[in-house]
């Protein structure tokens, strides 16, 4: 097998085991607020099963960094699915018993595995040759899509499969942990160099300091919290204007689809017209989101708001990736990934929490008008590194 060839062949792989992640991601997007909302001892405490599935990628983002560093990929990737089965285990008995606190446990510990297949797309970097870096984590990308088709179904599905509803849903999330794990027995994984083993290189605060880390870092951010926020309120604001289950699997469906079909031509249009671009692109399509979810409370006004927020996401999460990668040596990769996915996670967490609270409290209008600030900040931020480079180029020039 040439070289070419046995790269296109790991990357495909890893597609398949995002795709296997995002239909446990998708299906708890899509039961997570609903239960909690069913099982939490008041309303405002509805999303904090999300919460905690955020918590635990938080929690577990540094550990698995240094894991992945000492042990490599594969054997950080299998744990991490391993305790995507230990969690959804864990969330269906608590669901199945109707205890809150059991079914959050379980949805941290499932979050584990979410920490670690964020990494995928790193991973894919690394697999590919150097002039396809972005295509690889484009592609990678794409494998949402798997779950965005499949989760939603499944949950509507699996919800009525044991008598408490939604307990069957959690319980077969095991099975594709578990195929997940048997994927990634086939992927090859680049051997680390010694100097990646010993790590080092310099202070995350000086990385953390430069200006396209800077940027990287809130693209990433803003546009997970941003989403997050918009995202996990979506079926409770639905069941809250009397749509059924089923119309908010429908919208969760094609969130997931704008999440992840544009996947196959970020990484193309990243290279042609420039990742700071994109990413801008990526912000005014989130505005867009926000203009379309005020329009109106119908389930077309939800699917088109969802779609919006999905694409202008991955245009942020993959064009911050991007330019992530121009922040680190490689000794210095483990810890940047890991902290620049820790202030993801943290960011998430926030989001969720207050997504319960706000759509409980405050409702669906005020929840979208809460996003904007935020995206004011992603908007100067980009437009202020465009700048600090344009002059740069210049100086250069002469």
């Amino acid at each position: 097998m040439t070289e070419a060839r046995h790269a296109g062949r790991n990357v495909y792989l890893l597609i398949l085991c995002q795709g296997l992640l995002f239909i446990n991601n998708t299906t708890l997007i899509a039961i997570n607020g609903l239960v909690g909302f069913a099982l939490a001892p008041t309303a405002a405490l509805a999303t904090i099963p999300v919460t905690a599935y955020v918590i635990g990628s938080a929690l577990a983002s540094a550990p698995i960094a240094r894991m992945m560093r000492r042990y490599g990929r594969k054997t950080g990737f299998s744990v991490g699915a391993v305790f995507g089965m230990l969690g959804t285990a864990l969330a269906a008995l608590g669901a199945y018993h109707k205890l809150f606190w059991v079914v959050c446990l379980g949805t941290l510990i499932v979050g584990i595995y979410n920490a670690c297949g964020q990494l995928y797309r790193f991973a894919a970097a690394e697999v590919a040759p150097l002039k396809f870096k972005e295509r690889a984590i484009s592609w990678v990308m794409a494998g949402g899509i798997i779950g965005g088709v499949v989760g939603p179904n499944l949950a509507n599905h699996s919800k009525d499969l044991f008598p408490v509803t939604f307990a069957g849903s959690y319980a077969v999330l095991i099975v594709f942990s578990l195929a997940a794990i048997a994927v990634l027995q086939l992927v090859h994984f680049p051997a680390q160099t010694a100097q990646e083993k010993a790590g080092g290189g310099r202070p995350i605060g000086e990385i953390m300091r430069q200006p396209a880390f800077i940027v990287a870092a809130l693209s990433a951010t803003i546009g997970f919290g941003v989403m997050n926020l918009l995202m996990t309120a979506t079926p409770l604001a639905m069941q809250m204007c009397s749509h059924p289950f089923s119309d908010a699997a429908l919208v969760l469906e094609w969130h997931v689809i704008g999440m992840f079909a544009p996947s196959f031509f970020t990484g193309s249009l990243i290279k042609r017209y420039g990742v700071l671009n994109i990413i801008f692109i990526g912000v005014v399509l989130m505005f867009g989101c926000v203009g379309f979810a005020l329009m109106g409370n119908d389930v077309m006004h939800f699917l088109g708001a969802l779609f919006v927020l999905g694409v202008g996401w991955n245009f942020m999460f993959i064009g911050g990736t991007t330019l992530l990668l121009e922040t680190y040596r490689p000794e210095e990769k483990n810890r940047v990934q890991g902290t620049n996915d820790l202030l993801v996670f943290v960011t998430m967490a926030t989001s969720s929490f207050a997504s319960g609270a706000l759509i409980t409290s405050r409702g669906w209008e005020l929840l979208n008008f809460g996003a904007l600030p935020f995206l004011v900040i992603a908007a100067v931020a980009v437009l202020w590194l465009m700048n600090q480079r344009r002059a740069a180029s210049a100086n250069a020039r002469g």
